[in-house]
């Protein structure tokens, strides 16, 4: 007789400090994809040196991004702080004419109360180039909100949605034709009529055209991305327009969009993982009135291709400490691959924008048979690494400043940061994810193999042998 299983999502708080990046290195990854942007951080000198460190691999690529280092007088506000943000933003448009420069407010420009607010739209009347501000400072939760903040400020320059003469703002689009092989058979697919529909979240190239592609064999159209590939192909918000996230930490953005822009947000799971991107899809689908098609077949497809990911995590365990808010959506994935998650430690739990999310892992724990992992927000790492002692977990996935201490405990870890950076998303991506999660694990697999194996010196060589 099998016992019954825990059905509830149990949320613990600790008052734990926040052991992450600063959240203005989301300039890493936002100015590759903002193609014509530049960022300009203004903040001290410990700003810079983060940025040097984090970023200096980029330099030889010419990043488009530059620091303005605050001085004394600066801060004791005896210097003029916006003619000195003018001759940088002059020489900004001088040297490489962006389409949009994009003003990072740091923990500085934050305490000191710094006006860039103020400042910025009378610059940008002056040099005639939109200035953003985003304050992306180390007062929030996680590295990865700073990506969050830009996207929010960026969500009150996208243009109003405008409809057609005669139609009112809940009238749909106009189906239109776009040639796609669908099923084997080459013919052109039509698109479904339904009102516009916009994806927010920052993701290379080739997933965006994934995510587009997996939608459009469901005949769904995606009238844009927040943010754009050019500050100019921003997309079209207002009343009437849908829109649907891709990361778990862009609460931020999706609370401007409602409040702000009057969109409607669809709330999904995000698609992390085979059964992740499905579901995704699946609510996606449905409030325009499709029936999806061939999902489960194409989800099984994935599952059978990871089979070899699959033999070697499950019944193995990891423990997550809480570094990107990507916990609760790489936890279910795991869990769904059979891993056993003992914890899911996570700085911050938006339990609204992540309702479908949290949702989903409860769905797939009662699948797989499992309890439900306690989830707990803001955690003390002294209380983590405890319970890790007595759990001993084969596998942690924490900030990279942990990594060290547990591995000198015997504890194999891996970094968090990994998966902010690693493509994650969609289908095709759920092998990048595994192959992630299990190189501590080949790794441990083959120093045994290395321990097993002896070396023999025979006539002044050397050679392997494996004892019986």
């Amino acid at each position: 007789m099998s016992a019954k299983i825990d059905e509830t999502i149990t949320f613990e708080c600790e008052t734990g400090n926040y052991h992450t990046f600063c959240p203005i290195s989301c300039v890493s990854w936002l100015y590759q994809k903002i193609e014509d942007s530049f960022f300009l951080v203004v903040g001290t000198k410990t700003c810079g040196y983060f940025l040097q460190n984090a970023l200096g691999v980029m330099i030889f690529a010419e990043p488009r991004y530059a620091m303005a280092e605050l001085e004394e007088g600066d801060i004791s506000a005896h210097l003029n702080d916006y003619e000195e943000l003018k001759t940088l933003c002059i020489r900004i448009r001088k040297d490489r004419d962006p389409s949009v420069i994009i003003w990072i407010g740091t923990c500085t420009t934050e305490i000191i109360k710094m006006d860039l607010e103020g400042m910025a739209p009378k610059l940008e009347y002056e040099i005639g180039i939109p200035i953003l501000v985003a304050r992306a400072n180390g007062l929030d939760y996680a590295f990865t909100q700073g990506e969050d903040t830009v996207l929010a400020v960026m969500a009150h320059r996208c243009p109003e949605q405008e409809f057609p003469i005669g139609e009112s703002k809940e009238t749909i689009t106009k189906t239109k034709l776009f040639p796609f092989p669908l099923l084997k058979e080459k013919k052109l697919v039509e698109y479904a009529n339904h009102p516009p529909l916009v994806i927010f979240g920052s993701l290379p190239s080739n997933l965006v055209s994934q995510l587009d592609t997996e939608l459009r064999r469901q005949f769904i159209k995606v009238s844009g991305w927040l943010p754009a590939q050019r500050y100019a192909d921003l997309p079209s918000l207002g009343d009437g327009v849908y829109v649907c996230g891709v990361n778990p930490f862009l609460g931020r953005t999706a609370t401007t969009l409602i409040r702000r822009k009057k969109c409607e947000l669809i709330v999904a799971p995000f698609p992390i993982g085979p059964d992740g991107t499905r579901a995704w899809i699946e609510r996606i689908c449905p409030v325009f009135g499709i029936e999806t098609q061939s999902l489960e077949e194409r989800e099984e497809r994935i599952w059978e291709s990871l089979k070899d990911y699959l033999d070697l995590v499950r019944g193995k365990s990891v423990f997550f400490m809480g570094d990107n808010l990507l916990e609760i959506s790489l936890a279910r994935f795991l869990i769904r691959c059979g891993m056993i998650v003992y914890e899911i430690g996570i700085p911050y739990m938006d339990k609204r924008y992540q309702a479908a999310e949290l949702a989903l892992l409860k769905d797939t724990c009662i699948k797989m048979c499992i309890p439900i992992p306690r989830i707990v927000e803001k955690p003390d790492n002294s209380n983590q690494i405890r319970r890790m002692r007595e759990l001993q977990p084969d596998l942690a996935i924490t900030g990279m400043a942990h990594a060290n201490p547990l591995g000198a405990r015997g504890i194999d870890t891996k970094w968090s940061v990994e998966f902010t950076f690693a493509q994650i998303h969609g289908f095709a991506s759920a092998r990048d994810v595994l192959e992630l999660v299990t190189r501590p694990l080949r790794r441990n697999e083959n120093l045994d193999n290395l321990d097993r194996t002896t070396l023999v010196r025979k006539n002044n060589e050397f050679y392997t042998s494996t004892p019986r």
